[in-house]
């Protein structure tokens, strides 16, 4: 037979009603009163009603995630290890994680948002790869619904975010290009409308400038943020009359796929022309020759989010409600100086 608050009422002394608000861990019930009921409940081997109890909550005790990615196969490892920031702290707090994918700034996006906002299927949501003007931020302000943004934007609302700062990360990676005496350095841009490429973009031609260094716009191209969008685009910078010493990519995934080309076309990486890219996720360090990046710490980042998001439904500000994390330059083979002939 199954254990009932009135088994566990009877065994601790105290009414069912004491008994179902201390389970659910309501500060009208003393500390130790709730540690005892918790015992008891856990020594009967009470199994709650989780249904009756997110009713009388009025929560779902369910986090949402609406992933942005193209096509119908997920295969970015920046957000597998984001996934797992994000779900083992939830589960940590006793949340689920619901997780929906759809094309960034597609009419699907956009309903998704709309039904998570009208349809109290989640407390919360997560926000990532924000936007300039994001729509999806200001819907959410709009309607105080509770979110926390990987990222930061241009919206005339406050909002809770953790976020890198890309800017400074970029000028590690151009400067020790600089120092280590490239002139001429090729950048592979991520998509437009995205706040961390601007953020990127700029910074990268700004350390440039500093350096007293011309950029011509023939050295920077657009990829998509995919180990095939670096080794197309990069063709361009390969194909130039006067070819860059040193790429950069605004992720991994496409500096990843430039080396690979790179090294079709015959030419050694870190030897005969250097590459860089952004994330550090787990596979740059294995690639041939290992790739030299910016690490952000994106499964803590993942965790941070979450956290943060759980306060926020608890009615629990945040300390900190804006998270800017400093970057740290990852050297390794895929950068070396320049050859004294290109």
């Amino acid at each position: 037979m199954a254990v009932t608050l009135k088994d566990i009422a009877r065994e601790v002394g105290v009414s069912v009603t004491t008994v179902s608000r201390g389970l659910a861990g309501y500060d009208d019930v003393a500390a130790e009163t709730r540690e005892r009921i918790q015992e008891v409940a856990d020594q009967l081997g009470y199994h709650p009603n989780l249904t009756a109890r997110r009713l009388q909550k009025q929560r779902t005790d369910t986090l949402g995630f609406i992933m942005p990615t193209f096509g119908p196969r997920f295969s970015d490892p920046f957000f597998s290890e984001f996934l797992a920031g994000i779900g083992n702290e939830a589960a940590g707090y006793g949340y689920d994680l619901l997780v929906s994918t759809h094309a960034p700034d597609s009419d699907r996006e956009r309903e998704a948002y709309a039904r998570a906002v009208r349809g109290g299927w989640v407390d919360g949501l997560i926000v990532v790869r924000t936007r300039e003007n994001d729509e999806r931020i200001e819907t959410l302000c709009a309607h105080e619904f509770p979110f926390v943004a990987f990222g930061r934007t241009d919206c005339n609302c406050d909002f809770p975010y953790v976020d890198e700062d890309g800017a400074a990360g970029m000028r590690l990676i151009v400067q020790h290009f600089i120092d280590l005496g490239h002139r001429r350095i090729g950048f592979i841009a991520p998509p437009p409308g995205l706040m961390f490429g601007r953020y990127r973009l700029r910074s990268f031609l700004s350390t440039m400038a500093a350096n007293n260094l011309e950029t011509p716009p023939d050295l920077v191209v657009e990829g998509d943020m995919t180990q095939r969008g670096g080794a197309e685009v990069v063709e361009r910078l390969l194909n130039l009359a006067e070819r860059p010493t040193a790429v950069i990519a605004g992720n991994d995934l496409m500096a990843i796929g430039a080396l690979n080309r790179i090294q079709q076309r015959g030419l050694r990486v870190g030897q005969d022309l250097a590459v860089a890219g952004f994330d550090d996720i787990p596979l740059s360090a294995y690639t041939t020759p290992p790739l030299t990046t910016i690490h952000q710490p994106i499964y803590d980042i993942g965790r941070r989010t979450c956290a943060m998001l759980i306060e926020i439904i608890n009615g629990r500000p945040p300390a900190n409600p804006h998270i800017l994390l400093t970057p740290e330059l990852v050297v390794r083979e895929s950068s070396g100086p320049p050859r004294t002939t290109n």
